[in-house]
């Protein structure tokens, strides 16, 4: 698919089933690897500056564990909504939270995507608007308590119920919403 690449490996630094199974859609082969590494940073930072940094804290961290050709893919999600980052819930209090600030707005989901080898590094990052219809305390409850979405930004999946029934509307790319945007990520390997 990108011959450039045939004397590379791909390495996914991510222990996401979204972000493996987009990567396969889009025909990558690739071994994974994850970060377990506290996804902490600076209250200075702000919208795309959050994913990216954590990005790179991730690659920064597997690095060492790369081949000389071994290409690294981590990324990173956020949602961001009154000038503040949603990111993963604590329990079923907080999500239920977290999708009552969403309900009725529109908020954006930012992802940053690090590419990265021994010799260099690639970092980027997508944004989406989605807009959100009002929802439920009932709908609310019946997705978190059915959809356990803990391990989501913003306390939800797209691809899930909760994205069938209240996502109005996106600007931008959908893929990006689900953690990968897959289109950027295929661009920037074909000029890496």
């Amino acid at each position: 698919m990108l011959p450039h690449l045939a004397i590379h490996d791909l390495v996914l630094g991510s222990a996401s089933p979204r972000r493996k199974a987009l990567l396969k859609e889009a025909g990558f082969e690739f071994d994974t690897i994850t970060a377990d590494i506290e996804e902490h940073f600076s209250e200075d930072l702000i919208a795309q500056e959050i994913p990216l940094f954590l990005s790179k804290l991730k690659a920064d961290h597997l690095i060492k564990r790369l081949g000389v050709n071994q290409i690294l893919i981590t990324a990173d999600t956020i949602v961001w909504l009154n000038n503040k980052a949603l990111n993963k819930p604590n329990d079923f209090v907080d999500a239920c939270r977290m999708l009552n600030e969403l309900s009725g707005k529109q908020h954006e989901v930012f992802t940053g995507v690090s590419i990265t080898s021994h010799k260099k590094q690639v970092s980027f990052f997508v944004r989406t608007a989605v807009y959100f219809k009002t929802l439920t305390q009932e709908e609310i409850e019946f997705y978190v308590t059915n959809y356990k979405p803990y391990d989501k930004a913003g306390a939800y999946g797209a691809q899930d119920w909760i994205g069938l029934i209240a996502v109005e509307k996106l600007e931008g790319s959908y893929f990006n919403v689900m953690g990968l945007p897959v289109k950027e990520l295929y661009e920037h390997l074909k000029d890496f």
